[in-house]
């Protein structure tokens, strides 16, 4: 430890004219002085700068200066550092459950700035001040203790009247999202049916390449109102999947069948990426129970993802095979791949591994962006059915390009209801 480091004090205190003064008196006697404006920064900031003293004012909003010492004491790097109450409390009984907590110390303000510097230097040497006999040290513990208790019942109420108001918060949230994703399906509904009829009428002039023509605004109001509501989708199923209501309709599906439909919807989405797709082992499974069109767009959401981060060019394998009484799907790819650190949080609601200013909404388009919703629907989905999702990777690397592989196990019976 440097010179400086030895005369590196930590101040607990909340009041900036008192936190100002303690630090020009001090710092003109050669002390640092470091202020903590609350009990969470004062335990972080004493692990980081090991002080030599520890100023404590006891009357500190949220944790109090007591629960702070106290909490400061089990710090084992802190055993032999002193901690000085420094504070306007001046009840009877103040001084005795300061020390109880675990200070060395009592200075009462307002300080004397005369002989604050000599006190400091008296508890950094070691002054250590005593409560009295073993009885009345024994009365101010239990006194400290039941305080504690007191204080602990106080918070945990208080969190449990947060966490009510946070459930019915969410509860409101989920309601109107599904609300108004109904709502919302609606017009869009009626918006695509009109344009695939008038797509439909041979007499409507030009085609879907001749850019300006009749044909080729049409298919773009109908390729934008298809984008729109595929997104109004994966919200909603957000929305039912964190209330717990999404409902599936089981019936037995060939997974071979499935999983073509959806890689031939892809490829046809965005032929110029020149992305090889390989499927093999589901010529063998059985049929399964599922909720086909929940199911078609999970993995629409986890085969398009692979697209994302696969270069142009790239191959992405499709497997299937029976592992004991489970289905085990792996979409595989040789694109860029996922640190560690991220391959839980892929799944998490909104999380978006790109730069958002960089964002993009092609669903196909290398490196293209979303919502940050298609994982966290797959894996909704797929936890719905009584699966499991999970994803493997050596890392990101956009020069080796690792890839990545994605795991569903899905089981052979159905789900039992819950």
């Amino acid at each position: 430890m440097g010179e400086e480091e030895r005369r590196r004090i930590l101040y607990v205190e909340d009041d900036p004219s008192s936190a100002m003064l303690v630090r020009r008196v001090l710092a003109a006697e050669g002390f640092d002085v470091i202020v903590a404006t609350d009990g969470m920064a004062a335990l972080e900031l004493a692990q980081r700068i090991e002080p030599v003293l520890i100023l404590m004012d006891m009357n500190i909003s949220g944790m109090d200066g007591y629960e702070v010492t106290t909490r400061l004491r089990s710090f084992e790097h802190l055993h032999g550092v002193p901690i000085v109450a420094v504070t306007a409390a001046a009840l009877r009984g103040d001084r005795e459950r300061a020390l109880i907590a675990g200070c060395s110390g009592y200075i009462p303000k307002p300080i004397d700035i005369d002989r604050f510097p000599g006190q400091v230097r008296a508890f950094i040497g070691g002054l250590q001040e005593e409560i009295g006999s073993p009885e009345e040290k024994s009365e101010y513990l239990v006194e400290y203790s039941r305080r504690l208790v007191e204080r602990l019942e106080d918070k945990v109420r208080e969190l449990q009247e947060a966490h009510q108001d946070l459930q019915r918060i969410e509860k409101m949230k989920s309601d109107f999202v599904i609300l108004a994703g109904h709502e919302l399906r609606t017009p869009l509904t009626v918006i695509y049916g009109y344009t695939q009829l008038l797509l439909s009428n041979p007499a409507i002039p030009g085609d879907d390449n001749d850019v300006g023509s009749p044909r080729h605004l049409i298919s773009q109001v109908a390729a934008a109102t298809k984008r729109l509501n595929q997104v109004v989708e994966d919200i909603l199923n957000v929305s039912l999947i964190d209330a717990d209501r999404l409902e599936l309709k089981l019936v037995p599906v060939s997974l071979e069948l499935l999983v073509q439909s959806v890689v031939n919807n892809i490829t046809s989405m965005d032929p110029d990426r020149r992305l090889h797709f390989e499927v093999e082992g589901f010529g063998d499974l059985p049929q399964v129970r599922i909720d086909s069109q929940r199911f078609y767009q999970a993995l629409w959401n986890v085969i398009s993802n692979a697209v994302k981060y696969t270069p142009d060019g790239g191959v992405i394998r499709v497997t299937g095979q029976v592992v004991e009484y489970t289905v085990h799907l792996t979409v595989q790819d040789t694109g860029i791949g996922i640190a560690p650190e991220e391959r839980e949080r892929i799944f998490d609601r909104f999380y978006v591994l790109e730069d958002t200013a960089l964002h993009c909404s092609s669903k196909t388009a290398f490196k293209g962006g979303g919502l940050g919703l298609g994982l966290t629907v797959a894996r909704g989905i797929i936890h719905a059915h009584g699966g499991k999702i999970w994803v493997d990777s050596e890392g990101r690397d956009e020069e080796q390009l690792p890839g990545s592989i994605f795991h569903i196990l899905l089981p052979l019976s159905e789900p039992a209801s819950e």
